[in-house]
């Protein structure tokens, strides 16, 4: 096989909500997320530092487009939870803590990883576990 370069960084990662409303709020509202695009019910789009978090409703992207879509993106969808991981700064954790609890936010689970990092799960309107994590849990920087 003739080498070929690998992938750099994720661009953008995709979880699925039949409530884009509800995800809208948690994301846009709670978490503070900057809205970049809303397509009815079919998906909402947030902008991060170099990445984009995609929220589509699978019932609205499982089926295949349509033969004269203008953007041929394939079917896709995903049921049951997915998960996501937001890198925090150890000093910033508390406050996100108490960001979630103050707009009514259960906290799932609040601990240390046996490297020391701290992380943070909650779940959004969907079901969908998403973390807020030191980056060091992975090694990397911040």
């Amino acid at each position: 096989m003739p080498s070929a370069p690998r992938p750099q960084r994720i661009l953008e990662t995709a979880l699925y909500a039949a409530d884009l409303d509800a995800a809208e709020a948690f994301y846009g509202d709670v978490l503070g997320l900057e809205r970049a695009a809303r397509a009815g019910e079919r998906h909402v789009f947030f902008r991060l530092e170099g990445a984009m978090l995609l929220i589509f409703n699978p019932a609205e992207t499982e089926p295949p487009p349509a033969p004269d879509a203008r953007l041929p993106v394939p079917p896709h969808g995903a049921r049951g939870p997915g998960h996501l991981a937001f890198a925090a700064a150890a000093a910033d954790l508390d406050a996100w803590r108490a960001r979630l609890e103050a707009a009514g936010v259960a906290i799932e689970a609040d601990f240390r990883w046996p490297n020391g990092a701290r992380s943070i799960y909650v779940r959004d309107p969907a079901g969908n576990s998403v973390e807020f994590a030191e980056p060091r849990l992975w090694d990397f920087p911040g």
